[in-house]
């Protein structure tokens, strides 16, 4: 899971402790060109060998913030929050022996312990595709666990730069609180939305909330990066819940447990499920040709398309092999097709295995498909998924595929799969 370096500054050797692990949406299993290092799909945060938590201390209002020791001593962590040109809030953290804290942003520096890149909704190919300008903060957010139990996980926005500093300039929404401390915004924000019964079948979506640099919970801004911040909401925690979503602006991280994924299937489970369809030998019901699923590896990298491949038409769910006709439209051959069946038009998609098993709530068979990506998975997950709003660009929020990250259908989001059994 982690690069030498990273093993030794995240876990002892010694039967490690998991806190949980953050699974970016939109990667099946892996990214499009596999994990590297801390860049990766999914992150597991483990008990350190020595804690590096920190908590706030000392409070100075400056007039001159360069003279400020704080500010520039790199062993001391500080937020600077910047009132005016004349002058500067900083607040000292000092050594925390109860917590571990966990940064995760853009950048590569040595302080982010999970380098996080924007999401390209649907991207099926090879290669990822380059984002020429990020709305990913370098330094996103942290996340504190205590190292005792129940292993409370609380996240934060922004995150400490290289020189352990957290700077919040003019134009970033700030305030005092009527305690007396400091507190902001980050540009683009850190929204989290706890869903309401936990990560289970039984789960509803809960409501958006963005997070402050101190951890306290707020409305929604009017837009994603307006300075007016939203109202306090005070019955609410910045503490992570099992299935609590994390959104970055330009990538959404899933928090699961380490109790919740310990109920979860496993990967041999998922490989076990596709090698018991595959022996059902499901036909096509045209061509009467077996049709497969393909290995969960090839089925991760989206790779070229096999023989035995199976296809849907969405608008019904009978699955077939491919096949080439039945089209109604000549510039998107695949968009309106009539099934052989049913006569029903609607879009004709190759079926893939959900890979990723943290994002399937129960053990269900894969029976379901997103629409109009084809991913599989279970009946239950299919439909929590279809009902969760994600955020997407300033303001807007839509249901997608949590392997691919393709926004669904808003008339159907999902379809229940119809096969046919071998007439032999």
């Amino acid at each position: 899971m982690f690069s030498q370096s990273q093993e030794e500054h995240c876990g002892p050797t010694k039967d490690p402790i998991k806190y949980g692990e953050l699974v970016v949406l939109g990667y099946n299993g892996s990214l499009p060109n596999g994990d590297r290092g801390r860049r990766k799909s999914r992150f597991a945060l483990y008990k350190r060998s020595k804690a590096n938590g920190v908590k706030p201390s000392t409070v100075h209002i400056l007039n001159t913030p360069q003279a400020s020791k704080a500010v520039n001593c790199k062993v001391q962590h500080s937020i600077s929050y910047t009132l005016s040109r004349n002058q500067t809030v900083v607040v000292e953290y000092c050594h925390d022996k109860d917590t571990d804290m966990f940064q995760i942003g853009r950048s590569t520096e040595s302080p982010i312990d999970f380098v996080v890149t924007d999401t390209v909704s649907g991207s099926q190919e090879g290669e990822e595709t380059p984002i020429t300008q990020s709305t990913i903060s370098r330094f996103a957010c942290r996340v504190v666990c205590e190292r005792v139990l129940p292993y409370t996980a609380r996240i934060y926005a922004a995150g400490f730069d290289s020189s352990k500093n957290i700077f919040l300039g003019e134009k970033a929404a700030k305030w005092k609180n009527p305690d007396g401390h400091m507190d902001g915004l980050t540009t683009n924000g850190v929204l989290v939305m706890h869903p309401r019964g936990g990560f289970t079948e039984e789960s509803k979506p809960g409501v958006w909330r963005e997070i402050s640099v101190c951890g306290d919970v707020y409305t929604l801004r009017e837009t994603r990066s307006a300075q007016t911040r939203g109202k306090l909401v005070e019955c609410e925690s910045n503490v992570l819940q099992d299935g609590s979503l994390v959104d970055l602006c330009g990538a959404t991280l899933l928090w699961r447990t380490a109790d919740g994924l310990f109920h979860t299937p496993t990967q041999k489970h998922l490989e076990a499920l596709r090698q018991e369809i595959n022996a059902a030998r499901p036909q096509c019901p045209v061509g009467l040709n077996t049709l497969a699923f393909p290995s969960m590896q090839r089925s991760r990298a989206l790779s070229s398309l096999e023989d035995k491949q199976p296809w849907v038409y969405l608008a019904c769910g009978h699955v077939h092999g491919y096949h080439n006709w039945g089209h109604r439209s000549e510039q998107e051959p695949n968009a309106q097709r009539e099934c052989p069946m049913c006569r029903t038009v609607g879009p004709y998609v190759p079926l893939w295995l959900g890979c990723e098993p943290a994002f399937y709530v129960d053990v269900g068979a894969p029976t379901h498909a997103f629409v109009p990506c084809g991913h599989v998975c279970s009946e239950k997950s299919a439909k929590y998924w279809a009902e969760i709003p994600l955020p997407h660009g300033t303001h807007a929020f839509h249901a997608a595929c949590p392997f691919c990250a393709t926004q669904l259908s808003l008339t159907q989001g999902y379809a229940k799969l119809i096969f046919q059994g071998p007439i032999d």
